[in-house]
């Protein structure tokens, strides 16, 4: 089955509002206007040089912060060069302007951005501290974002994706792992975010967070019937287990030495295939497999310590 093309998300300076207002203290300042602007790059600008008139490789793109250098430099001109450097600002397509430190902004530039539609918010943050603060929500929205059909669980702090042709047995799987003290963070489909190009973060779609299909029984809250620890909201990817019947694998991997990956936005994930028939205990499996996993990232890869040990037996019995 295809997996569902990635997303590149955008992101306007209302959504920019909406989400992070609150942890970055950010308040309007004038009419709401400029919230349909788009900001088109994960990072902010400080506009001091084009403050002075040098517009020569200008960030337009970026949220533009003034703090105190910026609006010291605009207080110790003359008023209506004032006016005319935020003119010149503000008639460039920036999504919006942040005042650091909650220093009032200048009449000028309030008069100028709201004729020009662009946002200005106003925030008590020392300005660095916004701009990091700022930065790294950013990075999160801009992130890369792709849905892969399956379940992820929470093993044991091992972030762990069950995939597998419908009625396999996946929801049975995680409905085991549950049981046993697991936790669910997405049912049937799993929405990633790559974050720095180094991980992957999992969730659930809001439709369907906290709940499982399960065949015979129907749709149910997992954290109703199991408690609020049965259920986690993200967690970072470790392993992707494909659950497959056994008549369809031509051979079936009886040491582990060879590691498989799965690619997802461009990011390897280790991987490995456990064969399904009657009587096997497949979420067991994929608990042993998972707490494997834990012990491969910490340096113990059981498979090659076994394959040395059999290798200085051959070679002792040589001698």
């Amino acid at each position: 089955m295809p997996s569902p093309e990635a997303k590149h998300p955008t992101l306007t300076v209302g959504e920019f509002h909406t989400r992070h207002s609150e942890a970055l203290q950010l308040k309007l300042v004038g009419s709401a206007s400029g919230f349909e602007r788009r900001i088109r790059e994960p990072t902010i600008n400080r506009p001091g040089l084009a403050l002075s008139g040098f517009y020569s490789y200008f960030a337009e793109k970026r949220i533009q912060i003034l703090g105190s250098a910026e609006l010291s430099y605009l207080k110790s001109l003359p008023e209506q060069d004032v006016r005319d450097r935020c003119r010149n600002l503000c008639a460039r397509p920036i999504p919006c302007i942040v005042v650091s430190r909650g220093i009032r902004p200048p009449k000028s530039l309030l008069e100028e951005a709201e004729k020009a539609g662009i946002a200005v918010f106003r925030t008590p943050m020392v300005t660095m501290k916004f701009i990091n603060a700022a930065t790294l929500a950013l990075e999160f929205d801009f992130a890369p974002t792709k849905s892969e059909y399956g379940s992820m669980v929470d093993i044991l702090g091992v972030g762990t994706l069950i995939r597998g042709s419908s009625g396999i047995g996946k929801s049975e799987c995680v409905l085991g792992l549950v049981e046993r003290g697991h936790s669910l963070v997405s049912d049937d489909i799993t929405r990633f975010r790559a974050l720095e190009g180094r991980e992957l973060v999992g969730t659930s779609p809001d439709l369907t967070r906290h709940h499982m299909e399960v065949r015979g029984l129907g749709i149910i809250n997992v954290m109703s019937i199991f408690g609020i620890g049965s259920v986690r909201m993200e967690k970072r990817l470790d392993l992707i287990v494909t659950l497959k019947d056994w008549q369809e694998l031509e051979e079936v991997d009886r040491i582990g030495l060879d590691q498989e990956y799965y690619e997802i936005l461009d990011i390897l994930i280790p991987h490995i295939t456990i064969p399904v028939r009657m009587g096997r205990d497949l979420a067991r499996l994929v608990e042993v497999a998972a707490l494997d996993q834990k012990l491969k990232s910490m340096g113990q890869n059981s498979a090659m310590n076994f394959n040395q040990r059999l290798l200085n037996v051959m070679q002792q019995k040589d001698q």
